[in-house]
């Protein structure tokens, strides 16, 4: 059995070889970007991986720019021809040229965890659901969360953090914003019911950009029957939804669940409950992955830096004695919490959750004097302008007054995309990051027990042992 695997993934091997080998063939001999293509089929996606297991996977993007003179190179990642675009003049131009020469790509992976129950891919079901998220995420319907919010950290504060002395805070991050995308997405809130689902979310995250070999035991196999579980789970949270709704137990605005049900399409048509359950499943790994990894980096640096620790305690405590017993924040308060914000987009700076990302030529196009073939795969870096000193000068200092004023110059300073992808949960994550912030300076100071944690980017910065601190809480 075991040399029918073996045979199987030779087979596989052979195949994308051989297409990658006519791809680079078509190309040959037109004025290409710089670069080189590395191994067949594997390409330079080791490389390319390894320096964010390493932590440094700025080094791949800057080794090639200083290697090359270029801010386009070309090389091979993830089984794929590929240019890697850096800097903000190159951000500029995909961001601009979205859907026109370039569109959104993801490894073949993404739709085989994510299958569509209407049979279309990925790239469609993204393109509705951009149309729908915006009514329920733009700051006006924001603002109505913002106590729901409060009332989540206050409990998870007091179930995870109070009454220790020492915490790891990676996980203690990820269940916080899971349990908030539960209750804001699907209205689940009950701690042992989202914890049901929290396993099978990490399997799922885990495996889902990995080589797409189903066979039991790889990330990708466990990934599969994790989305399965999951989307079973949803399927029936969504039954009950309906009859609530028809009983008036449950409000049409009460969350995107509710809103998906009782939205139509431009013909009329309402949702499959299928279809809900993998927009939903998409939106839940969306809406905690990234944002734990930024309140785990906010703990990271706030624990290191004592005087920017001052700052945006200070900032919180004026906030926090404002408030009556009882009373949750609001977003007058959101507002206030200026230098706080400033804090944190530094932190999303130096450890940008979304590396970058891919997309798609459209069309043969040229830039900056180089032709990029249709089909090619483009990459664009976030730190190929967050940590350049051309943009942000001394980039590995950490200085929240590069957001102060105007900030940083357009097209630089990319956590969250941008053009018409930019990241629709923008201000949905600026919620969060400020309520967590909130919460925490108010309870506790924390120090690093692992005073030089490696970070590890895969595919997201996480610190290797889920950075330990000591807790020490404020006496009032």
């Amino acid at each position: 059995m075991e040399s029918f695997y073996v045979s199987l993934l030779c087979l596989f091997v052979f195949l994308v070889s051989l297409s990658l080998h006519f791809l680079f063939y078509k190309t040959k001999g037109s004025n290409l970007p710089p670069g080189k293509t590395g191994w067949p089929v594997i390409g330079e996606s080791l490389e390319f991986l390894s320096t964010g297991w390493k932590g440094h996977p700025e080094k791949f993007i800057f080794d090639r720019m200083a290697k090359y003179s270029s801010q386009v190179f070309k090389t091979s990642l993830l089984g794929e021809p590929a240019a890697v675009f850096c800097g903000a003049a190159c951000n500029k131009f995909l961001f601009s040229n979205e859907n026109k020469l370039v569109q959104a790509w993801w490894p073949d992976s993404v739709d085989k965890v994510f299958p569509s129950s209407t049979q279309t891919s990925s790239k469609e079901e993204a393109i509705k659901m951009r149309k729908m998220l915006p009514n329920f995420l733009k700051p006006e319907a924001l603002q109505r969360y913002i106590g729901i919010m409060d009332t989540i950290a206050q409990r998870h504060f007091a179930s995870g953090w109070e009454k220790n002395d020492e915490v790891v805070v990676f996980p203690l991050a990820k269940r916080y914003t899971f349990w908030l995308a539960c209750r804001l997405f699907v209205s689940v809130e009950d701690p042992n019911h989202v914890a049901r689902f929290a396993d099978p979310f990490n399997m799922l995250a885990s495996g889902l950009i990995s080589i797409p070999i189903d066979l039991p035991g790889t990330p990708f196999h466990r990934a599969i029957k994790a989305s399965n579980f999951i989307r079973k789970e949803l399927v029936a949270i969504i039954k009950q939804r309906k009859v609530d709704l028809v009983e008036g137990k449950a409000s049409p605005t009460q969350d995107i669940l509710s809103h998906m049900l009782v939205t139509s399409d431009e013909n009329g048509k309402f949702m499959h409950e299928l279809d809900i359950a993998d927009k939903i499943l998409g939106l839940l790994i969306g809406g905690h992955d990234t944002a734990s990894s930024a309140c785990t980096f906010i703990v990271k640096y706030l624990a290191e830096l004592p005087e920017i620790y001052e700052g945006v305690y200070k900032e919180q405590m004026e906030i926090a004695k404002s408030k009556g017993p009882g009373e949750l924040l609001n977003w007058e308060d959101i507002q206030k919490m200026k230098y706080s914000w400033n804090v944190a987009c530094e932190v999303l700076r130096l450890a940008p959750p979304l590396q970058g990302a891919f997309r798609e030529v459209l069309t043969d196009f040229m830039f900056n004097g180089f032709s990029i073939p249709k089909g090619w795969k483009i990459y664009w870096s976030a730190n190929s302008t967050h940590k350049n000193s051309e943009f942000f000068p001394e980039p590995e200092k950490f200085d929240p007054s590069r957001f102060e004023g105007s900030g940083p110059p357009p097209y630089t300073f990319v956590p969250f995309g941008g053009g018409p992808r930019m990241c629709p949960g923008k201000e949905y994550a600026r919620l969060e990051i400020l309520v967590f912030m909130h919460h925490l300076v108010k309870r506790f100071r924390c120090e690093k027990i692992i005073p030089n944690e490696k970070i590890i980017v895969d595919p997201m910065p996480i610190p290797a042992k889920g950075l330990p601190v000591r807790l020490y809480p404020h006496k009032y």
